[in-house]
């Protein structure tokens, strides 16, 4: 199968922002509920690494898609962190 490379990037732009959009409904609730009882620190955590790890990937791989996704997610994750650091239990 011949497939150009601009297609390919485009397939990777959304695999990247379906990739994103997987975390807001989580970051907008906790921040509504003011609430992350039931969020795992240590998921979080993973999260946050695996997302680093991917970061460095994308740039030594000068790639768009991972670099947007990963750059986005770990956004996420450092705000879910944060709620879940100062949030108080309900």
């Amino acid at each position: 199968m011949n497939i150009s490379p601009e297609v390919i990037d485009y397939i990777g732009y959304l695999g990247s922002f379906l990739s994103c959009v997987t975390f807001m409904p989580q970051v907008y609730l906790s921040w509504k509920s003011k609430s992350v009882g039931d969020l795992s620190f240590l998921m979080i955590l993973i999260v946050i690494t695996s997302t680093i790890v991917w970061l460095v990937y994308g740039y030594f791989v000068n790639s768009g898609p991972v670099l947007m996704a990963n750059a986005v997610v770990l956004s996420l994750s450092l705000m879910l962190l944060y709620f879940k650091l100062t949030f108080k239990k309900k």
